[in-house]
């Protein structure tokens, strides 16, 4: 069983396994999780196909740019080839990237050593099945029980060698972009962007995309050191840098990523940050016309926490005429997003954190593919990002937070309650139980909900001002005995 570290949580959830290097999160610990996972990706092979005659299994593992990352990727590969896999290193790559390298060379499954968005002391597994998607809820759900179950150290002793590299996984993500948009019609335009890659893992293959592009670049932070200069999450208060940046330089957008490269914040052309919410919105926008001739059911896809900009758009698509376009919503989670994706056959989907999700190209988040899109939106309708973004109807988003590091058993209390006082606190409203309780009202909405990612409660509100979604917030805090912050 897992030993708890005092002050040194170890996430496992949907998005898989995050912790503390060092504390809870050693090489050990990283080995016992990638080996649990190759003996259940076999055990689920098994149950589609004859393995007969297949020497072993083939897993791609990429890593972000944290220094902790070679570490991790050693520790990975020894483990996986304990168990009889063979396995090949991308070395820092971004998430998409390993996704789409997974189906590039038709492996069983794939790895992404990564926090994500978490600051330098964290690190990380993401897992892939052998569609480059991460597997479904109740699929990391029996990884997490093996794991929890398994008490071996797969990183002693000498592995069979079967690893090899890699160093395609730039030039395959590029190309996969460049086949899904208008190229050339941004090359006409010499957009001139900004873009801060945080010394994470986008920065090479996404100037090697603006270069296609014909974009005029100015890159901030772009060489994969992994020493964030910023808190790595692409929110307001960590981007001032560069919104600054795009008016000293007259750019007319500026983009932000992850330390993995699987999301994306937006700044206008005046150094107004934009945000992520607004990432998936105008990547769906485009998505859909450049489609005019949208024929029956089209469906869009995001999650619980996003806002309802999704279905304005949805709405107004419908309204011209253009085909009847549905949004379906899913619990918070990439893997639950991707899932429907698949099971929909959904147009284009994703997350409000800047996660956007084109099954054309892959099945998991990628900032390249908002970037490409929203380039194109820009390059066809010659008009500047704010008009943009101020032709969808806005509203206002207030994210609060619980944090739950010092009692996480105060998870289960809150999620008791939220079903049992909700439900007769707001029995006149809609109520949504797939991922702790949505409230929506004709006009607003509110979501509270335990992370997937770090040991916090979140209380998510959106409404057509400020004032009232911060009100939902402390209404919410009331019904559930938490004290006001």
């Amino acid at each position: 069983m897992i030993e708890p570290v005092p002050d040194a949580p170890l996430m496992l959830s949907v998005s898989g396994l995050r912790g503390l290097v060092g504390k809870s999160f050693t090489g050990p610990v990283a080995g016992r999780y990638a080996a649990v996972f190759g003996q259940w990706l076999v055990s689920q092979l098994n149950k589609n196909r004859n393995l007969q005659g297949q020497t072993r299994l083939h897993l791609v593992i990429g890593r972000d740019s944290r220094p902790s990352g070679a570490m991790i990727e050693s520790a990975v590969a020894t483990a996986l080839t304990r168990i009889g896999c063979r396995v090949t290193l991308l070395g820092i790559v971004t998430t998409p990237g390993v996704s789409l390298m997974v189906q590039q060379l038709q492996a069983d499954g794939g790895m992404v050593i990564t926090a994500s968005h978490n600051s330098i002391e964290w690190n990380g597994l993401k897992v892939l099945d052998r569609d480059g998607a991460a597997p479904t809820a109740d699929q990391i759900t029996q990884v997490t029980e093996q794991f929890e179950a398994d008490n071996a150290d797969y990183t002693v002793g000498a592995p069979v060698e079967m690893v090899d590299h890699n160093t395609d996984t730039h030039r395959v993500h590029v190309e996969s972009i460049l086949n899904q948009i208008d190229a050339e019609a941004i090359r006409r335009c010499h957009i001139k962007v900004v873009l801060d890659s945080v010394h994470g893992s986008g920065g090479t293959v996404t100037a090697m995309l603006c270069r296609q592009l014909g974009v005029e670049l100015t890159h901030l932070y772009d060489t994969p050191t992994g020493s964030f200069p910023h808190p790595p999450e692409p929110t307001q208060q960590n981007l001032s840098g560069l919104c600054e940046a795009v008016c000293k330089h007259g750019a007319d957008i500026g983009f932000a990523q992850d330390p993995d490269a699987d999301r994306l914040a937006i700044v206008d052309e005046t150094g107004r940050y934009i945000g992520e919410e607004y990432t998936l919105a105008l990547s769906c926008l485009q998505v859909l016309e450049r489609n005019p001739k949208l024929v029956g059911s089209n469906v869009l896809v995001t999650n619980l926490s996003t806002s309802r900009m999704i279905e304005d758009i949805a709405a107004r698509l419908s309204s011209r005429s253009l085909g009847h376009v549905d949004v379906v919503r899913t619990p918070v989670g990439e893997a639950n997003v991707a899932a429907a994706i698949r099971a929909n056959h959904a147009l284009i989907g994703g997350e409000g954190n800047g996660g956007v999700i084109l099954p054309s190209v892959s099945q998991v988040r990628d900032s390249l593919v908002g970037i490409g899109l929203v380039l194109e939106m820009l390059a066809k309708r010659q008009q500047p990002i704010s008009y943009l973004v101020n032709e969808i109807p806005k509203y206002a988003i207030v994210k609060d937070k619980v944090d739950l590091t010092t009692n996480p058993s105060d998870t289960i209390r809150l999620i008791n309650e939220l079903h049992q006082r909700m439900q007769g606190h707001y029995i006149q409203q809609k109520l949504d139980y797939q991922d702790g309780v949505r409230v929506d009202w004709p006009d607003r909405w509110i979501h509270a909900r335990s992370s997937n990612t770090e040991p916090i409660f979140r209380i998510i509100a959106e409404a057509k001002n400020e004032p009232i979604a911060r009100e939902m917030i402390i209404e919410l805090r009331d019904v559930l005995g938490l004290a006001q912050v």
